[in-house]
């Protein structure tokens, strides 16, 4: 019994450290990407992402198996100040915002980067009228690499500011699971900040792309 306990109290200790680390990367990392949406748009920029590009992995798409959204976390991460990621985006992409004192959005205005659209948001009346987009989709990522990372990266993922976008609801579901072979954003000026996002989320996952996602992107970046 004595054994057992203790056995108990190190897999409790283990996951409290966890739980510390991934609490500390979403509180400190990107920083800047937490209070801003937008990412550098000059000629520069993009020349180096496109190098970038050329350094990821070219593989095939792998099996989708076993893949639930519960391999990157169980819905979105709390942090330190009481806010969800959730919010934290909301309030990072939409102005004129309000909250309670639950740190949830009640209301804003999006100015849709994927429709070049402006939303009026409620949390009460159209919550569903904007969602948070993963850039590089979770099920994307999963049969791009992310089942060989371990599971504190994959939640740090899920929940990196880079890889998350206020969006037009109707077209993120659209967009569903979809690469840039397959989906890219109505918005045709926003498509190489876009790309630039997949392009740098893979890498610091280390994801890989497919022939024909690789050949969409670097079409979009010998345009910007």
């Amino acid at each position: 019994m004595a054994k057992r306990q203790k056995s108990f109290r190190t897999k409790r200790i283990v996951v409290v450290l966890i739980a510390t680390a991934i609490s500390a990367f979403l509180t400190y990392s990107n920083q800047e990407l937490w209070n801003s949406s937008s990412t550098t748009q000059h000629n520069g920029q993009f020349t180096e992402t496109a190098q970038i590009l050329n350094q990821l992995a070219v593989k095939g798409r792998a099996p989708k198996t076993g893949y639930s959204r519960e391999q990157f976390g169980h819905g979105w991460s709390k942090h330190p100040d009481g806010c969800d990621t959730r919010n934290k985006i909301l309030k990072r992409d939409l102005v004129n915002t309000t909250e309670n004192e639950k740190c949830q959005i009640l209301t804003g205005t999006l100015n849709d980067p994927y429709t070049g659209s402006q939303i009026e948001f409620s949390r009460s009346i159209n919550s569903s009228a904007v969602q948070i987009d993963h850039v590089v989709a979770l099920s994307d990522a999963w049969q791009k690499g992310a089942q060989q990372i371990s599971s504190e990266r994959r939640v740090e993922l899920a929940n990196d500011p880079l890889n998350l976008l206020a969006a037009d609801g109707p077209a993120n579901q659209q967009k569903g699971d979809s690469d840039a072979a397959s989906w890219l954003p109505e918005n045709r000026t926003f498509r190489c900040q876009y790309i630039d996002r997949q392009i740098r989320v893979k890498q610091r996952y280390n994801l890989w792309v497919t022939e024909a996602e690789k050949s969409a992107m670097t079409k979009i970046l010998s345009g910007c």
